[in-house]
This record gives structure tokens, sequence and C-alpha cells, in this order.
């Protein structure tokens, strides 16, 4: 019973692996603040009774303050400018940004009288931007950016990153092009199979006033499935006035860190460089091995042996064709109609194997094979040696760094005015939607609840079934098949160990056939008439049996040696003339009788003996009769003979 419970408890583990694996690209999702898209979501109505969901959608309203918000649900671009500028240092015939923007519904998972704006040309270049509704300065108060992407037809090689342009006078949307100052970069980029999520803000030096950027480390999270699952995702960059920022996707943060400690290169510079003008000395020895100059190569070092020789010791093997080529003419080729001799050559059959050597062990001349060379040493070396002069390895000197400067609060960025899309993709439809640029979260949260909350219901509600996940799962996992199959295999398994009928153990035998040799007391029949469930009682009830027996055993014993005893000893003593002789005999049957009554009285209900029940029936009838004592002797010694 153990057994079955351990194979049951392992089939539950490997199932709620199985599920628990297959659904690990959805947690991220399942961190949506449940609370705030209950509330924000009181608009949708759902129709249980059919298959699909629908919903009523409204254009989401900010509840607080905000720099900028865009739905594109109006089905226009107001506000945006398209740039009319070209891209520097590109060929002329793709320099242009030309690129087409449409304001369109989602492919898949629509949601009726939701739009977003649609990147439609492939190998083009794309701009657009449009101002703040009041410029943002880096004081106080946090920076929030968001906005929604979906790639409806996968992603090849592009981006889909938002730019904050730097707030200047002489900033024009019809020009804005790749060398547009910007303050921050942020959004998703792939290219091949490298997934980026960036997040880059130009760092003013405080001495030179030159601008640097600064990269964020790489998220520790695997971005694959953003960029290819055609589901619309939710980006989120949070900068803090403490030089803290988060990076979150679908509201669950996949990057976090110190403007000051996670940036590359970092913002303020070291505070000791090499010395550009220290050279290493001429004399300087980096050679921590040297070889032994007083190493001597060996007299019998014979450097012209070669590494393989021929086998001395094959044979060339019985049967072998030594005149039959291994290759022969097509006997059945024929030369083509239109070969021409003087343009083509002189034409020759096709080589074909030669049939004979497919029987044979080989053909042609035969040649001994090759061995590796037992007394091949190759050239001889000296061994090598730790170096006496060796000094490690050179590296300049280190001086103050003229360039260094301490920037404690990087957040100070330049201030921002307008926000732009400057992209170039290999696959058309990258779908944007719902920007926002905020200083709450909960403004934000609540933006994200009524639009990209209702494009996640809607996508939730006409995901593939669970077979068509499975199925989906183990193509990125080839080993998800093995728990697959095990998953099947188990409740066969465990069928079959809880169904199939089992042998009796050899302790229940021995039990039935210690039943049968003993007698039962009335305490065993009480509780034989039970059911034993446990086997612990079992055990003991078995043991208690064993020590009954073993007692009665020794019971007999011990009267049978008593009644030998008396028998001798009423041999030894012969009985008197007369009374004597009845007297003797009556005195050596009474201790018979008593003896036997001793033994009955230990016994208890377990003795079930039909002489001892004889020799007491006797004594009572030989004391009751007028016979006298003589003749119940008589009729006692018949009965024990």
């Amino acid at each position: 019973m153990q057994v079955q419970w351990d194979w049951l408890l392992l089939g539950v583990l490997l199932i709620s692996s199985v599920t628990a694996e297959i659904h690990d690209e959805e947690i991220q999702d399942a961190d949506v603040e449940v609370e705030d898209f209950d509330k924000n979501s009181q608009e949708t109505d759902i129709d249980k009774g059919s298959s699909s969901l629908e919903v009523m959608y409204k254009t989401p309203k900010p509840t607080g303050e905000v720099y900028f918000t865009e739905t594109f649900d109006d089905g226009v671009l107001t506000g945006w400018m398209l740039s009319k500028t070209k891209k520097e240092d590109t060929d002329e015939n793709i320099a242009k940004y030309d690129g087409r923007w449409e304001v369109e519904e989602l492919k898949e998972n629509t949601v009726p009288g939701d739009r977003g704006l649609v990147l439609k040309s492939i190998a083009r270049h794309h701009a657009i931007s449009a101002m703040l509704t009041k410029p943002f300065i880096f004081d106080t108060k946090l920076l929030i950016v968001q906005y929604e992407v979906n790639f409806q037809d996968g992603i090849d090689c592009g981006g889909a990153y938002v730019k904050l342009l730097s707030s200047s006078d002489d900033l024009d949307l019809e020009y804005f092009f790749d060398k547009t100052p910007y303050t921050i970069m942020f959004g998703p980029d792939k290219c091949g199979e490298d997934y980026k999520l960036h997040f880059i803000f130009r760092h003013k030096n405080p001495k030179t006033g030159d601008y640097e950027e600064k990269h964020a480390k790489r998220p520790d999270v695997d971005l694959k499935k953003f960029y290819s699952d055609k589901r619309t995702h939710l980006y989120t960059l949070v900068l803090k006035p403490d030089d803290t920022f988060e990076m979150l996707i679908d509201q669950s943060v996949v990057g976090k860190g110190n403007l000051l400690e996670d940036m590359v290169p970092p913002v303020n510079p070291s505070k000791e460089i090499e010395d550009p003008n220290d050279k290493k000395p001429d004399d300087w020895d980096e050679r921590a091995k040297i070889p032994d100059p007083n190493a001597v190569k060996p007299d019998d070092w014979d450097e012209d042996e070669p590494s393989k020789i021929e086998d001395p010791d094959a044979v060339k093997p019985e049967g072998w064709l030594d005149d039959e080529l291994q290759y022969i003419p097509d006997p059945s080729a024929e030369k083509p109609e239109d070969w021409d001799e003087e343009m083509d050559g002189e034409w020759e059959a096709p080589q074909i194997p030669n049939p004979k050597c497919e029987t044979a062990p080989g053909c042609g001349e035969w040649v001994r094979p090759m061995m590796t060379n037992p007394n091949y040493k190759g050239k001889w070396k000296p061994p090598m040696i730790d170096n006496p002069n060796y000094q490690g390895i050179w590296s300049p000197q280190k001086i103050p760094n003229p360039d260094y400067f301490e920037d404690l609060h990087p957040f100070e960025m330049t201030a921002v005015s307008a926000v732009g899309l400057e992209l170039w993709s290999m696959t058309p439809d990258i779908y944007f939607d719902n920007f926002i640029i905020c200083s709450e979260k909960e403004v934000a949260d609540r933006w994200a609840a009524d639009g990209w909350g209702l494009k996640k219901l809607v996508a939730s509600a006409n995901e593939p079934g669970m077979f068509s996940q499975l199925v989906t799962a183990a193509e990125d996992r080839p080993w998800l098949w093995v728990l697959y199959i095990l998953t099947l295999a188990l409740p066969v398994g465990l069928g079959v160990l809880f169904c199939w009928p089992t042998k009796k153990i050899e302790e229940d035998i021995d039990y039935k056939k210690s039943d049968v040799c003993k007698p039962i007391t009335k305490g065993e029949l009480e509780q034989a008439g039970g059911e034993i469930d446990d086997e612990a009682e079992l055990e003991e009830e078995k043991e208690n049996q064993d020590i009954a027996e073993e007692e009665r055993r020794q019971i007999e014993e011990k009267e049978k040696e008593i009644i030998k005893e008396k028998k001798k000893k009423g041999r030894k003593d012969p009985p008197l003339e007369g009374e004597g002789e009845g007297e003797g005999e009556d005195k050596n049957d009474e201790e018979e009788n008593e003896a036997a009554e001793g033994s009955q009285e230990e016994e208890g209900d377990k003795s079930n003996k039909s002489g001892s029940e004889d020799e007491m029936k006797e004594a009572d009838e030989s004391t009751g009769s007028g016979d006298g004592p003589m003749k119940s002797v008589r009729k006692r010694r018949v009965r024990k003979d």
C-alpha cells in the first residue's frame, strides 16, 4: 500500500510540474493589479452566452496630471508631424524618411472602436513625432513613460522604441531624424536572435558640456516571447528622483537599477587613468616560463622516425583479387547521340563499382595497413622551467584623470518637450497605442487598465485550447514531450497498481496454519469475529498465539514427565498384602489423578485431550460407586493401556 501511495504522489508532482512549465510564461500577465482593473472595467459588457468575448470599448481618459497622452481612436494623426528630412550617412535610395504610417485596428483580438498607429512599410525609414502638452522638468517628480506595442507579423529586424526629444529653441519636428538630440530612448528592439529592451539616456559632461549615451544593463529575462506571440504588450519606464529606475513589461518588472551603478559606460569617470606617455622598457621580461638552457637531447632520440609505419604483421586477406579494378566502365552505358567529339572530347563510359569485388575482400593492389610507430618521438624540445628574470605583465602607471568629475544626481537630465518614433524595420504592421507620460503611478495604472487591460482580456478569451498550448510549449522546449508521455503513462500504471489482484503474503499463510493447529479461546473467537485491518495488531496477535502454543507444549511435556515418574515410583514400592495392595494402588492412582487435574487447571479452556477428560470422568465414577477402589483402579489401568 505504501508503494502505491508513493507512485500516486510522484504522478501528482509530475503533472504539477508540467502545468507550472506551461503557465510559466503567463506568470507576468498574472501580476496585473486586479483591483485597479476591476475598478476600471465597469464599462465592460461581457456576453457569457456567446463563444467569444464582446466588450464595449471606451477611449481611456487620464485621471490626473499628464504631460502627454495619445490613443489614436479618432482615426487621424492630430498633433503628429511626419518627418520630411533625410537620414545622414546612408544610401540616397533609402535615406529619405518616407515610411508609411496608418491608423488601424488590430488584425487579431480586435477591440471594436480601439485603433492604433501602425508602421506599414518594410526596408524604409520612418519618423513621426508630437509635442508634449508641457515640458517635463527633471526635478522632484518621477517620470513614467508607458505605451503599447504589438508585433502583428512577428519581427525579423527592427525596433519599436520611443525617443523623448530634448527641449531646445531650434527643435523642429519636420526635420526630426536620427541625429536629433534626445534625452531618453526606451523600448523593444530586435535583429536576428538578439532581443533587447533599450533604456538609454544622454548625460551631459559638466566639465566639457559634451553628451554621452549611457546604456542600462540588459534585463536578465528571456524576452523572446514578447516579439513572437503576436499579442499586445505594455512597456513602462519608471525613472525616480533618487536616481533609480525600473523597466516593466505587462506591469511586471524585468529590469531595475541605479543610474550611478548600473549604466554602461559609468556616469562618472574613474579618478585615475593609465599614463598614455608611459612605455614598456626594452628589457622587461614578461615570460613566465623559458626553455631549460642546460637540457641536452638524449643520444637515442631519433627525430627522423615517422609517426606511422606499415604493419609488419598484416597478412593479405584470402581471396583478394589483385588483377581486378575497383571501378570499371559501365558496360550498359551508350554514347549520347548529340555527343560531339570535336567539342566534347573523346567519350568515356561512366565508372561503376566492379561487381566481382562485391563478394571478394578487396580488389586491386593490396597495401599493408599503417600503424603507429612505437619508436616515434617527434622533434626534441628542451623542457620549460620557471623564468628567473620574470617581471610580470607590464602595464602603464596610473595618473590622475584630468577629465574626472562627479555627478551625484544624474536624474537631473535635460528637460524633454516632444516624443518621437524614428525607426527602421524589415517587418510591417508594428502596432503602437495608448502613449502616456506622467508622474503618478496610479494614473498610469488606470490608463493601462482602460486600454491594455481590455486587449489582454479579449486575447485571453480567444487563446487556443489546452492541447494547442501543450504543443506550442513543447516546440520551444522539446524535453516537455518526456513529461507529457510520463503524465499519460502514470494513470495506466496507477490503475494497474491499485486494481490488479495481489498475492497473499507469507505472514498471512502462516497465521492461517497456526489457527488450525491450536485451540481457540472465547477471546480469540470474539477477536476473529471482527475485521483486523491493522498490520501491527495482526503481528501482535500472532506472537501471543505462538507464546500460548509454546506454553501448552511445555505443560504437556511436564505432565508426561510427572506421569512417567509416578509409574517408576509405583514399580519400586510393591503393595502390601490384602488391604495394603489396594491402598497402594489407590494412592498411586490418586497421585496420577492429582497430576492430571493440575494439568487441566493450568491449561484452562485450551486443553481438548479426550484422554484426560476420560480419566477425570472415571475418577468421579470410582469415588461415587460402591464397587470399591480395586474395581476403579482396574478400569483406569485398562483405559490407560
